[in-house]
């Protein structure tokens, strides 16, 4: 009697261990799996900035979390868990650029670089919408001269190696940029690299126009006039630490960045597309911009 009791005791107890061992399944947990990162010439952000992945789903972005990268670009991350049905639904991955500590839930207006999903994979770049822009043919031109320490109507000082304006001399100088026009949350600006450092010329986003650091107090022009309709800029004023002014352009690199806007930084981000190196000769000679391609963020999105 006591085996009989034994079998049907284990007979009985078989449909509980069954159902235990189901249980799971019957979770309403979505299963999840991994978005994984390749993405090349991404550059540390320091402590108030954080980089923030999104999937497009059904026209609405989701975010699949945020992360840093270090002095030699390497990702503190690059593999994000996601729900399943999320990876499978999603269009586009965009990358953004996002304060830290960030309290808005949505996307910044500084999208970075974006990609097409086909199949498994998205190739991520500028060129892809809502990112910056597509930098494949972009060119421009500088001149040195330096008219804002010149008395309005005044001959020429003879110090013009002491400017650079953005486009080509004239009466009065022309605009000669061919770059895409930047989305919101994106300016242009241009640099001439000092003794120490990176000296800036203004952000812009209108190449016929003055830049937004015309007229400021952090600018380095003279005060006698303004200058031409153009972006640029003269070196006389508000010298930083290390640096003499007036400063000789002639033989130095020259750089058109992309920037965030508004900009927490007060050196070059990581977009670079235009470089040159300043010449000897003064307007009316103009020089060329080099196209610097390989500044720009690019990789591989998988899912």
């Amino acid at each position: 009697m006591k085996t009989i009791k034994k079998i049907i005791i284990g007979i009985l107890a078989i449909p509980i261990l069954f159902m235990v061992g189901c249980s799971k399944d019957d979770d309403n947990s979505p299963q999840n799996g991994n978005l994984t990162l390749n993405i090349s010439n991404l550059e540390d952000l320091g402590t108030g900035s954080r980089y923030e992945g999104w999937l497009l789903v059904n026209g609405s972005p989701v975010s699949t979390g945020t992360f840093s990268v270090d002095v030699n670009g390497t990702l503190s991350k690059t593999s994000f868990s996601v729900p399943i049905e999320t990876l499978n639904s999603a269009t586009k991955f965009i990358l953004t650029v996002e304060p830290n500590p960030d309290n808005d839930p949505a996307p910044s207006a500084q999208k970075l670089i974006a990609g097409d999903f086909s199949g498994n994979s998205a190739a991520v770049s500028t060129s892809v919408a809502p990112a910056i822009g597509d930098f494949s043919n972009a060119a421009g031109s500088f001149f040195l001269r330096s008219p804002t320490d010149e008395p309005q109507g005044s001959a020429n000082n003879g110090n013009d190696e002491n400017g650079i304006w953005f486009g080509l001399p004239g009466m009065p100088p022309s605009p000669n940029f061919t770059l895409p026009t930047l989305p919101d949350g994106w300016v242009y600006e241009g640099w001439v690299v000092g003794d120490t450092g990176p000296l800036t010329t203004g952000k812009f986003s209108d190449f016929d126009m003055q830049d937004m650091n015309t007229g400021t107090s952090g600018s380095f022009s003279g005060t006698e006039q303004l200058g031409p309709p153009i972006p640029g800029e003269d070196f006389f004023n508000n010298a930083p630490a290390g640096e003499t002014f007036p400063l000789d352009i002639r033989g130095r690199k020259v750089v058109i960045s992309v920037e965030p806007f508004p900009d927490n930084s007060p050196a070059p981000f990581l977009l670079k597309p235009l470089v040159a190196m300043a010449g000897t000769d003064t307007a009316p000679t103009s020089y060329n911009f080099n196209q610097n391609l390989g500044s720009l963020p690019t990789g591989t999105v998988t899912r």
